[in-house]
């Protein structure tokens, strides 16, 4: 039984657990979907009440029946590699391309991380904070808006915001991640009519913690700020080096939420990032359903890519 994994050619987070897998012998089939048609090759047969399904990459073979589970990691954009005479041409051979894929692969046994229906709602950050809240996850005061009117009476209410981007990325080639920043004080919010805007009651943080669940296990890192830190770098993934990453434990009741959420957005994984406050309250920002571990496993020595390894080698059920 082989573990598909769709992502990028040069995604090296990837190649952690696909060192974990074969030294383990589960044997690994890695495609981007963006070289079908072309370095990739499919095909699916439904007759007298059966279906056959192949995948082709680089001359190998794999039926989709042995195919054990299907790690959505960081894929290409379907058929985004071929020739194409007209942009029509090449958003309709995306289209089909993309159709005849995941259809294919939906019509298998192999269990997923994380299936693309899941996948596909839980990067709606407006409804991350929705499920956060109700599943007992702390989530500051926030607002979505194109209403100069509204921002500015926000941030009456909350003086002390961040502003950030509603989807995470900015569309370039490759994606680019948005940073979070303050509001300067008196800003007048009236571009916020250009589009959706997201604005944030700051939480005075003294750590950050990416917490990466994998199945029923959740391993978090700390990272504490320093105490002369930039009041304005709120966003850790743009700040300047400082501490490592730590081990640390979840609090049972963040861990309680964290797999309630898990269970209702129907993910086997997530990279939750929480800042901590002043009281040790851990309040939630986001989660990634496919977000990086890499950086924490080599921080921390978590085995993160282990654990993504073992749960993809599990049987599927049949």
């Amino acid at each position: 039984m082989t573990v598909l994994i769709l992502t990028c050619e040069q995604d090296v987070t990837a190649d952690m657990v696909v060192a974990r897998l074969n030294a383990t012998g589960v044997p690994v089939l890695r495609l981007d979907p963006a070289d079908l048609p072309g370095g990739v090759q499919l095909s699916g047969e439904y007759v007298h009440g059966g279906f056959r399904g192949q995948l082709s990459v680089g001359g190998r073979l794999v039926s989709t029946s042995g195919l054990r589970s299907v790690w959505v990691r960081r894929p290409g954009v379907p058929a985004a590699r071929a020739a194409s005479a007209s942009a029509s041409a090449s958003s309709w051979l995306t289209e089909e391309s993309s159709q005849a894929l995941y259809g294919i692969l939906r019509g298998t046994a192999a269990r997923w991380m994380n299936h693309p229906d899941a996948a596909a709602r839980a990067r709606h950050k407006p409804w991350q904070l929705h499920l956060a809240q109700r599943t007992g996850l702390p989530v500051p005061a926030t607002l979505i808006t194109t209403l100069p009117q509204a921002a500015r009476d926000f941030a009456e209410r909350f003086p002390d915001l961040v502003v950030k981007s509603v989807s995470g990325t900015h569309p370039q080639d490759p994606p680019e991640a948005v940073p979070t920043s303050r509001v300067a004080p008196g800003t007048d919010f009236a571009a916020v009519a250009s589009g959706p805007t997201l604005l944030q009651h700051r939480i005075a943080k003294r750590a950050d913690i990416r917490l990466t669940a994998v199945g029923d296990r959740l391993l978090a890192a700390r990272k504490a700020v320093a105490a002369d830190a930039d009041p304005d770098e709120v966003d850790v993934r743009f700040a300047r080096a400082g501490a490592p990453w730590e081990p640390v434990g979840v609090p049972a009741r963040t861990a309680a939420a964290v797999h309630a959420y898990l269970r209702e957005a129907r993910l086997a994984y997530g990279a939750f990032d929480f800042v901590e406050d002043a009281d040790g309250i851990w309040w939630f920002l986001e989660c990634n359903q496919s977000g990086q571990f890499g950086f924490v496993e080599i921080d921390t020595g978590q085995p993160i890519s282990r654990a993504i390894a073992e749960w993809l080698a599990q049987e599927a059920d049949v």
